[in-house]
């Protein structure tokens, strides 16, 4: 949790019972909190004495407590908007309680109160914004706009979930594929199976013991003060709650949290009790969900999944006619050019935006017009993009993905070996490690052959 994040709740509290936002000189000081910054050098930020920071704090201190009912202080603040943060808010105050929107079908946390003279028309909000069932918190949820048909492989999740109650799901893809889209789609879709949902990114890479206090307070509706244990107890703890109550959980951007320069699915050094946890829901009984959404499939769901087995994966591909709105949005002409337009960029979303983008800026967004040019065309938006991904990669996957980029037809391990200073076994791991990148595409005539998505083909040549 970010200082703008517990700046946000503090401001909101403060305003529930004074009617007044936080001013320069108190967010300084909660901020100064947080950073262990000294009172005395917040007083010559602002030139004023000590003694008049230390009152303004103490003011602080008192508002903050007598709206949550409990006393709060320096020592305790951070750990005070973190439990803020995941805790039943409408046990704080009832202004503060209503104040939760609604998107779709999923209660967002609160945005600042209105001026007290409109607080009453709330209209537009939730009655019962959040109860001891159905608690929802997906303030880490991307908002992604519009949302095109994935009703395939929405059915397959929600089977997976809801139906097989699969303890681990993995959803994974390349950049910009929409497995947040589609995550985020299930959610309004599915949440009210749910006694709590939460999304969680991983993008900031936050220690595993962070992530599970944050979880188990949530869960457990107790402050931090009141829990106990570190490491495999907290594990146990949570799998506990997980036990008592039908979650679902989110982990977004998981490839965050693996090694760069490493062949897929290898944590970054103090990351890998992740890996453990995953192991651990994915082998035990248990009544929720976590679902991992990464670019590469991590090792615990290949070593677990099975079809008989409560632990699955699914790799999602490029759209298909539903592809069309993208470019419909975006104003195209040419309709009769599309369906070449969108196979060349593998009816990835984002690749279509920003490639629709550019046929607007640069072709009047004549598609045909575009089409006339031979060369698959990598723009510096694209480039961006696959430079994140590919300075992910291993040495030895790098070298393989300029090898297969030369090649105009599929070829074998076998024919990949030729000409290259890598033994099988070498090799093999690599493919593997591509393969769970979602970096390969595989096809059977007798034996295996591999290729390389056009787009991605031309990035590397390049």
């Amino acid at each position: 949790m970010d200082i703008k994040e517990m700046l946000k709740i503090a401001d909101r509290l403060i305003f529930t019972k004074t009617g007044k936002h936080l001013d320069d000189l108190q967010e300084a000081v909660l901020r100064g909190t947080v950073q262990n910054q000294k009172y005395s050098k917040i007083a010559e930020q602002f030139n004023c004495t000590e003694g008049h920071v230390k009152d303004i704090a103490s003011e602080l201190w008192k508002v903050l407590s007598d709206v949550l009912g409990e006393d709060v202080s320096k020592s305790n603040f951070r750990s005070t908007m973190q439990r803020c943060r995941f805790s039943n808010v409408s046990s704080v105050s009832s202004n503060f309680a209503q104040d939760f929107v609604a998107i779709g079908n999923i209660n967002l946390c609160p945005k600042p109160l209105p001026p007290p003279e409109v607080a009453q028309d709330r209209s537009h909000q939730v009655k019962n914004p959040v109860s001891q069932r159905n608690r929802v918190f997906v303030d880490d949820a991307p908002d992604l706009g519009n949302f095109y048909d994935r009703t395939e492989e929405l059915a397959i999740l929600e089977k997976w979930i809801v139906q097989e109650r699969c303890r681990l799901v993995a959803l994974v893809g390349i950049s910009g594929i929409g497995k947040s889209a589609i995550a985020v789609q299930l959610l309004k879709q599915i949440q009210d199976k749910f006694d709590c949902v939460i999304w969680r990114s991983l993008c900031e890479k936050p220690p595993l013991e962070l992530i599970q206090k944050e979880l188990i307070e949530f869960l457990s509706n107790q402050p931090e003060s009141e829990l106990s244990g570190s490491g495999e107890n907290k594990r146990s703890q949570l799998i506990e709650y997980l036990r008592k109550q039908r979650c679902l959980i989110v982990f977004d951007d998981v490839h965050h949290i693996f090694s760069k320069g490493q062949l897929a699915g290898c944590y970054e050094p103090g990351y890998e009790d992740y890996g453990l946890l995953f192991k651990r829901l994915g082998e035990l009984y248990h009544n929720s969900c976590l679902l991992l959404l990464s670019w590469d499939k991590p090792r615990e769901i290949v070593a677990l999944e099975d079809p008989d087995k409560l632990v699955r994966s699914l790799q999602l591909n490029g759209l298909g006619i539903a592809a069309r709105e993208i470019l419909k949005e975006k104003g195209l002409a040419d309709e009769n050019k599309w369906e070449e337009l969108i196979n060349l960029y593998q009816g990835n979303p984002l690749w279509l935006k920003i490639v629709a983008t550019l046929i607007k800026d640069l072709c009047g967004g004549r598609v045909a017009e575009f089409l006339k040019y031979d060369a698959l065309f990598v723009s510096e938006d694209l480039k961006d993009i696959f430079d994140r991904q590919f300075s992910r990669l291993s040495d030895l996957e790098k070298q393989v993905m300029s090898r297969l980029a030369i090649e105009n037809e599929p070829i074998s391990i076998y024919q990949l070996l030729n000409g290259m200073q890598i033994s099988p076994s070498e090799l093999f791991k690599v493919m593997q490690s591509l393969g769970r990148r979602c970096l390969l595409e595989k096809k059977e005539n007798g034996e295996t052959i591999f290729k390389l998505q056009a787009v991605v083909k031309q990035y590397v040549k390049n």
